[in-house]
């Protein structure tokens, strides 16, 4: 790959810049298309090591192999931000790719939710997941790699089990329950409450222990850490690892519509704008552009297969067209993809992008199955409630240890499946080391109940 891209980096930094955008310092780095794969995988460039990132690096590569995966770059907020661009990228690829990363790069800045959690976490993401790769080699090292890869197994299995409404670093539950006192309002009440002849004769209150937990509880990885009855510290610190790496992906998950169409916005407008880009590599540019932001075709268009890329860019050229750059970026600080799509794709531009449901005929003729705007709205945003887990929490730990998880599919609609089911009740029940109830309902609606072991 020619190195010509790298002399364009810093020109369109100081466009970008000009635009109006506020961005970290990026690092810019050119890698094999093989170690593009292990980074889109692993989600991190260096990240502990399990079997289940070699299950899908393995689906990445026949992917790409079929011709139905391409990467061009992988990027990482944080202060600096790290994008890495594909080898095989021609210079175009790269100058669009360059110009896209920076539009990422000034969302991850100014987003609420990225800020939050960034925050939380730590802005430097590639060396704390290097940290923790390095821990749990230890861990290997001291403990043996089956009983690592057995907490592994349990924790990589709930990542998505996290409640980002809590601090990443929460308290223990209160080891009592609240008393609760009587309004005390006149003098009368006051010495009579005063002659309290249980408190005058043992001198002293009477605790109740707290229930454990004393609500339903679905940030999991973290209950899990804090009360497995026979834990050890090295497993809990796994536990905990794969709960701060997920607050960092939470966002990326939450955002990817607002944040793909962002950074797709920016990258055609700066585009247009870099007088310095030679024509053909601005042609070129352009071609690859189209090819980015192209909706998915097929014979039934269903919200669930649009391309994030084009509905994104679509919203963010008519919100801009409409209310102008100081509104969009508003709402671009203030969003996730559920405000942005219940907020601002109209009837209009789903009829204008068909994104409603449609069938097509061999004969060409085309049929409009579905034109409720609110159900576009939620086929698009469903797979995203809860992080595109199922609604799982902790409800009771029963005297003998025991632990009553209980699945609620009233938010989503969506039930479990229940070979997977089992089998992450297998992995938990592991480090749990007493038994699990998952409660839950079945295809007719009836209670059913799964258990470990």
């Amino acid at each position: 790959m020619s190195e010509d891209w790298q002399s364009y980096v810093q020109r369109i930094e100081d466009l970008a810049g000009r635009s109006g955008l506020k961005f970290h310092p990026v690092d810019f780095e050119a890698v094999p298309d093989t170690f593009m794969m292990e980074i889109a995988v692993y989600g991190l460039p260096v990240r502990m090591p399990h079997w289940s990132f070699g299950v899908r690096y393995i689906y990445q590569l026949i992917q790409r192999h079929m011709g139905n995966s391409r990467l061009f770059e992988v990027v990482f907020p944080g202060n600096p931000g790290h994008a890495y661009l594909a080898a095989s990228n021609g210079l175009a690829e790269n100058i669009l790719v360059t110009a896209h990363v920076l539009g990422h790069a000034d969302f991850s800045r100014n987003n609420l939710l990225f800020r939050r959690c960034q925050e939380q976490v730590s802005e430097r993401i590639v060396e704390h997941a290097a940290n923790h790769a390095r821990q749990i080699q230890q861990a290997i090292e001291t403990y043996g790699m089956q009983r690592v890869e057995v907490v592994l197994d349990a924790a990589l299995a709930l990542e998505q089990h996290i409640d980002v409404d809590q601090s990443l670093r929460r308290e223990r539950y209160p080891e009592y329950a609240a008393q609760a006192k009587p309004l005390v309002d006149d003098a009368f009440r006051k010495r009579f409450a005063s002659l309290d002849p249980t408190a005058a004769s043992t001198g002293m209150e009477t605790k109740k222990r707290a229930p454990v937990p004393p609500h339903s509880e679905r940030d999991l990885l973290w209950f899990i850490a804090n009360y497995a009855p026979e834990m050890e510290s090295w497993e809990r610190d796994i536990f905990l690892a794969v709960r701060e790496e997920s607050f960092y992906f939470y966002p990326v998950f939450a955002t990817q519509i607002m944040n793909e169409g962002w950074a797709s916005y920016w990258h055609a407008r700066l585009l247009r704008e870099a007088s310095f880009i030679p024509q053909q590599a601005y042609v070129d540019a352009i071609k690859c552009h189209s090819d980015v932001v192209r909706p998915v075709a097929a014979d039934q268009q269903v919200a669930l297969n649009i391309n994030p890329y084009h509905l994104g860019f679509a919203m963010w050229e008519k919100i801009v067209e409409k209310e102008g750059m100081d509104a969009a970026r508003d709402i671009m600080q203030q969003d996730d993809d559920f405000g942005f799509i219940r907020n601002h794709l109209t009837r209009e531009l789903a009829e204008e992008l068909g994104l409603f449901r449609f069938s097509a005929r061999s004969d060409g003729q085309v049929k409009v199955l579905e034109t409720d705007l609110t159900a576009l709205h939620e086929a698009v945003l469903s797979p995203k409630y809860n992080f595109g887990a199922p609604m799982v929490a902790a409800t009771h730990i029963r005297n003998d240890g025991t632990l009553e998880l209980t699945h609620d599919n009233s938010v989503d609609g969506r039930g479990l499946d229940l070979e997977r089911s089992r089998r992450v009740l297998d992995y938990v029940q592991r480090v749990w080391r007493r038994p699990i109830v998952l409660t839950t309902v079945n295809q007719a609606g009836s209670t059913l109940e799964l258990t470990a072991p």
